[in-house]
């Protein structure tokens, strides 16, 4: 397999995943998925997190996030979600 190919899969999997937190986070339920919400939404995070408080708002989504990670039930054989899989 050619080196670009290799990369694009890694790319698509690694969307694929990003959207699927989109979905587990119920954010498309919840905005009817109204892609301006949504983007809206994502921009916010992103305006809090270069601002003065993004360091501060950057440990609490983490730990409500793994908190969430942990008390649902693992569903894959890979359960450490902090790091990106490696295809080999």
């Amino acid at each position: 397999m050619r080196t670009w190919q290799v990369e694009r899969r890694k790319r698509t999997r690694h969307l694929i995943e990003l959207g699927g937190l989109i979905v587990k986070a119920r954010i498309v339920e919840l905005t009817g998925y109204d892609r301006a919400t949504i983007y809206g939404a994502l921009l916010w995070m992103a305006g809090k997190l270069q601002s003065d408080q993004g360091e501060h708002a950057r440990e609490l989504w983490i730990a409500k996030g793994k908190q969430a990670f942990e008390s649902e039930p693992a569903t894959h054989k890979r359960t450490d979600r902090s790091v990106p899989a490696v295809r080999r």
